[in-house]
């Protein structure tokens, strides 16, 4: 940035801000200009363009052109202000998690509704794959009867796991694992997973935010992006109860056709897709049978 921000206005100073982004490539540099002047200033965007004419002070001028730099590194803008927010949630990240993503909040809501309502027994849900926790908290937060373990094979992200659950509150209990092999036998009312899906070919072309400052082990499922998915289906119906749910984010209408045949093929009824907010077929949800 050439201009000593210290002599700006805020006005300017995301003016300027703005073009070096916008020289990056930044897909929404004004936005993200925005945010990150904002999240110094500890206020909104909306309060931010109240405060347009306003001097900037020197040491907020220092943290700002710093986190400038960043972002147009392309370092994620979530990753800069710490925090993302999923569901009402505001989550901390690091680099050892995946940005919770918008689709993910549909997941929930669908999950949450496959849940039988509250009765005298409580419910145990697990999240695997669970990264910054969102879906772990998101569970735990809408449902008072619903106790929560989160997975993950990694043991950085169940420690942001673990420290968004204690922030926040939150009846989850984390632990590090690969998918269920921990959990006892029919001991899970349902089991949500957003686990790796991408291809090895999707994988090499995803944008410098992604590629260079997300964890690939949470990204990458293999050639087809089946590999963890298909473990998962596989292993699913030994740790869920009579009537457990499971219920998925994949890659695609082609991963929740093939995903549907091997869930039925597991004796799982009830196997649906269903759409996220931009019309892609991406989820895909059954039960497993009562007893007789």
């Amino acid at each position: 940035m050439s201009v000593a921000l210290a002599r700006l206005t805020v006005r300017a100073a995301v003016d300027e801000a703005e073009a070096t982004l916008a020289a990056a490539g930044v897909p929404t540099p004004r936005v993200d200009a925005e945010w990150l002047l904002a999240g110094l200033l500890g206020v909104g965007r909306a309060r931010l363009r109240l405060q347009a004419d306003t001097a900037l002070p020197t040491a907020t001028a220092d943290d700002y052109a710093a986190a400038v730099r960043r972002r147009a590194a392309r370092e994620p803008l979530q990753q800069i202000l710490g925090w993302e927010e999923f569901r009402g949630l505001r989550l901390r990240l690091s680099p050892d998690v995946l940005v919770p993503r918008p689709e993910t909040e549909g997941l929930v809501e669908w999950a949450l509704a496959l849940l039988p309502p509250p009765a005298a027994r409580r419910l145990t849900v697990a999240d695997v794959g669970t990264g910054s926790g969102c879906i772990a908290c998101a569970i735990a937060g809408a449902r008072a009867d619903v106790d929560v373990v989160a997975l993950d094979l990694s043991a950085a992200a169940a420690r942001v796991a673990g420290a968004n659950a204690r922030a926040l509150g939150s009846r989850v209990r984390v632990a590090v694992g690969d998918l269920v092999a921990a959990l006892r036998d029919a001991s899970l009312d349902a089991l949500i997973a957003n686990p790796p899906y991408l291809t090895d070919a999707e994988a090499a072309g995803l944008a410098p935010e992604v590629a260079l400052h997300e964890p690939p082990l949470a990204l990458a499922g293999g050639r087809d992006g089946l590999s963890v998915l298909a473990r998962l289906v596989d292993e699913a119906p030994r740790v869920l109860r009579a009537g457990g749910v499971i219920a998925l984010e994949t890659g695609g209408p082609a991963h929740v056709a093939a995903l549907t045949a091997r869930l039925r093929a597991r004796g799982v009824v009830d196997v649906a897709g269903r759409a996220d907010l931009a019309g892609v077929v991406r989820f895909v949800a059954g039960r497993v049978p009562e007893r007789a």
